[in-house]
């Protein structure tokens, strides 16, 4: 059950609590500045949420190009507790929200950050998302390349977009296997887009890296 967001300016971010299996979801809105064609829904990762730099440059961007941005915060987040669930209870709160990104009408683009990204890939085909973006895919963790989890990414079943950090300890980009997605780096990038000052890559530059990468696939998806 959704409680109506609450009514602000279309160009202004306005928020909606879901009543979930698992508690209370939020999904923060930031309305497409013209007739959306795609909605893309990013969760968070399990050690942060919905303020982290990559999720933010998206929302700020991606309007201007026709896409609707929901951030979502999954109830555990929303609680207020510090440490994520198992990934069971993950993907349980992703199904619950999905209802009201869907009832937003443009197809939607399932996504998210680290173990946000690992939900979308998991439960795209599931959902009927149009399809999935993985920030900061975890391949595996650090230190520990054969605990794999590019079976998630493998397998799901729709366009599926990848933006890793050159430098990310749970899987550089010449980790990836071969697959049926796409994959773009953001140079020196750590687990959070996090760039060294000794690169000569700035945090915004970084940013327009992704979201140039971003924009670009989400206009060939239609």
């Amino acid at each position: 059950m959704s409680r109506q967001p609450r009514t602000q300016s279309r160009t202004q971010p306005r928020t909606q609590n879901v009543t979930t299996d698992t508690g209370e979801a939020r999904i923060t809105w930031f309305p497409a500045a013209t007739a959306p064609r795609l909605v893309l829904a990013a969760s968070h990762g399990a050690g942060g949420g919905i303020e982290a730099r990559d999720l933010k440059a998206l929302a700020a961007v991606l309007p201007a190009h026709g896409v609707t941005v929901a951030l979502v915060e999954q109830p555990w987040r929303v609680a207020g507790k510090k440490v994520a669930p198992a990934p069971k209870t993950l993907d349980t709160g992703w199904r619950g929200v999905w209802p009201a990104l869907a009832a937003a009408g443009p197809p939607v683009v399932s996504g998210g950050r680290s173990a946000g990204a690992r939900v979308a890939c998991r439960t795209a085909t599931e959902l009927g998302a149009r399809a999935v973006l993985a920030l900061s895919f975890p391949l595996h963790p650090p230190g520990k390349p054969e605990k794999s989890r590019a079976d998630e990414l493998l397998g799901t079943g729709v366009p599926t977009l990848v933006v890793q950090g050159g430098n990310d300890p749970f899987g550089r980009p010449e980790e990836f296997p071969a697959g049926p997605y796409e994959l773009r780096e953001v140079p020196y990038g750590d687990h959070g887009f996090a760039v060294p000052k000794k690169s000569g890559l700035s945090e915004d530059q970084a940013m327009a890296v992704l979201t140039g990468a971003v924009t670009e696939w989400l206009t060939a998806l239609g």
